[in-house]
């Protein structure tokens, strides 16, 4: 037996919540302050690229690095405030982790429609590397040393 409401109904959902970013768009929005994060597996990126200017922070950990509640977080990420445009292969993942985070918060997070890929057709910027990667935050082991 079949439960749930499905990964399409999922999707629709989250993305009711979202003004979402056309890749066009992009360049502007950092432009305006947007805090841009890529949630592409690094081994995605070191084949395709960097969208200048995004902080790379692996999705697995996305909450925690911009929550600035968690213990985790990253010292310059965006506050509640700001937006955040989240950054995936082809704007499905970054769909619901910009739910995620306006559940946390950041009522102005969002997500860029058709993610990486559609924004290097649409001939976006791409540089080889990352320009910032949000990786070394201390553990709660570190904090107790």
């Amino acid at each position: 037996m079949v439960t749930g409401v499905g990964i399409d109904r999922l999707l629709a959902d989250a993305r009711e919540g979202l003004t979402r970013v056309q890749p066009d768009e992009l360049v502007a929005r950092q432009g305006d302050g947007a805090f841009v994060v890529d949630v592409r597996p690094s081994e995605t990126r070191t084949v395709e690229g960097h969208v200048p200017g995004a902080v790379v922070i692996d999705r697995l950990v996305l909450e925690w690095r911009l929550d600035p509640t968690s213990g985790a977080s990253i010292s310059d990420g965006p506050g509640l405030d700001d937006e955040v445009i989240v950054v995936c292969n082809e704007g499905y993942a970054s769909s619901l982790a910009a739910r995620d985070l306006q559940r946390l918060g950041f009522h102005r997070a969002t997500d860029l429609v058709g993610g990486f890929r559609a924004y290097a057709t649409a001939g976006g910027q791409v540089q080889k590397d990352p320009t910032n990667v949000a990786t070394a935050v201390p553990t709660s082991a570190d904090a107790s040393a």
